[in-house]
């Protein structure tokens, strides 16, 4: 009896271990199982929360940035989304617009860039974008910079607001006003101001200078294009370039016909020039060449459709080495990559600008009219690739580019 009561006695320890460790997994188990059932409802409430409302404020240790992009990925994609009919109407926006402007090999930057939102007072959705490509100096081109958009406003007031302007005596009027400022730009500035360039250089020669300019005024419905010279718009519509403008080339036939008629001749240097002088037949300034380049620019007013993609201005910089088609295409694909864009930085109406571009604004800069915060990063993206490609491609010239997102309902 004590034998067995000793076996017994033995025996109890190890059946005790062996029921503990058994009872040790099977904690272990339901600790994973239900750690594994917390994080599943987590994810469940986390989705719920996102597709029930997208543009809830998350929490605060959550970055801007951060919510943007998630803003902007679930944007649509949801299908327990409300309907539009049932969200919100979101305010107007600027349109979606990328620039970009380097100097390139020259050894003067003497383009300029002006993008001016809602720039007609008492409307909206009137968007100004203008290229200016100044030679001899720059300062025809800033003057055209900081003035079109005021002179176009000026006009477009006189003419009588509203869609039935007719924008082509518009622009004509304030191309010819523009072309008097720059021919009177000697005479009536201070002498407190700094020197230009061309009167260090030739003090006497200062009408030997010019610009050409490109000017586009978007609006929800049409598309206005004035040109004079060789800087180009070019809208994409369903995959095909549509040319908004052509180059004032003095070998062009209806402008050959019309300098020799005023008395002028086409001389062959290295290309076609006026009087073997000006590669170009009409432009903002050169009032020595004056009647043979005129400042009278050819206007288009284009309506606006659904299969539009994108305008293009750009300074023949860009236009020398790309041609259309390739712009376009390089576009969509910057769209293409970028995927859904985003809203503009703010909503329609001009703001003031931040003090760094406050301060420019009054002096010399590229681009005047926006802030870059405000531009749209597949634009931009387009823009800086378009810019790369014309100097990869051995352009001679500046090379400034803007790029407007013409699409809609996304």
């Amino acid at each position: 009896m004590a034998e067995i009561c000793c076996e017994e006695a033995k025996s109890t320890p190890a059946t005790a271990v062996a029921a503990a460790s058994v009872s040790a997994a099977a904690a272990a188990v339901a600790v994973a199982s239900s750690a594994l059932e917390r994080r599943r409802r987590r994810l469940e409430m986390r989705r719920f929360r996102i597709a029930s409302d997208p543009e809830a404020p998350v929490t605060g240790d959550v970055r801007a940035a951060k919510r943007q992009r998630l803003a902007r990925t679930l944007s649509g994609s949801c299908p327990d989304a409300g309907s539009d009919s049932d969200r919100p109407a979101l305010p107007e926006r600027l349109p979606r617009y990328g620039v970009t402007s380097v100097c390139g090999r020259r050894r003067e930057m003497e383009d300029t860039v002006s993008i001016r939102p809602d720039f007609l007072p008492g409307t909206s959705k009137q968007h100004f974008f203008g290229v200016f490509d100044g030679h001899g100096c720059s300062h025809v081109a800033a003057i055209c910079q900081d003035m079109m958009h005021e002179v176009v406003a000026d006009e477009h007031r006189k003419a009588g607001c509203g869609e039935g302007t007719a924008w082509k005596g518009v622009m004509e009027r304030s191309f010819a006003r523009l072309d008097e400022q720059a021919a009177s730009w000697a005479t009536s500035r201070s002498r407190d101001e700094p020197a230009c360039r061309c009167e260090q250089q030739m003090p006497l020669r200062c009408d030997h200078v010019g610009s050409t300019a490109v000017v586009a005024i978007v609006s929800p419905t049409h598309v206005v294009v004035a040109s004079a010279g060789d800087s180009r718009a070019v809208l994409s519509r369903a995959g095909v370039p549509v040319p908004l403008s052509v180059d004032h080339k003095p070998d062009r036939p209806d402008e050959l016909a019309r300098i020799e008629a005023a008395g002028g001749r086409v001389i062959y240097w290295d290309g076609a020039r006026v009087l073997g002088v000006l590669a170009m037949s009409r432009a903002i300034g050169d009032g020595y060449l004056k009647p043979f380049v005129s400042s009278e620019p050819e206007v288009t007013v284009t309506e606006r459709t659904d299969d539009e993609e994108c305008l293009i201005l750009a300074s023949d910089g860009l236009w020398d080495v790309v041609t259309n088609e390739m712009a376009c295409e390089v576009v969509r694909e910057c769209f293409r990559s970028n995927g859904p864009p985003a809203p503009a930085a703010r909503a329609s109406g001009v703001a003031a600008l931040p003090a760094a571009d406050a301060d420019a604004e009054n002096g010399p800069a590229v681009v005047k009219g926006v802030s870059k915060e405000d531009s749209d990063k597949a634009c931009s993206d387009a823009a800086m690739l378009l810019a790369k490609l014309a100097l990869a491609r051995r352009s001679a010239d500046n090379v400034s580019v803007v790029v407007v997102d013409l699409r809609r309902g996304i």
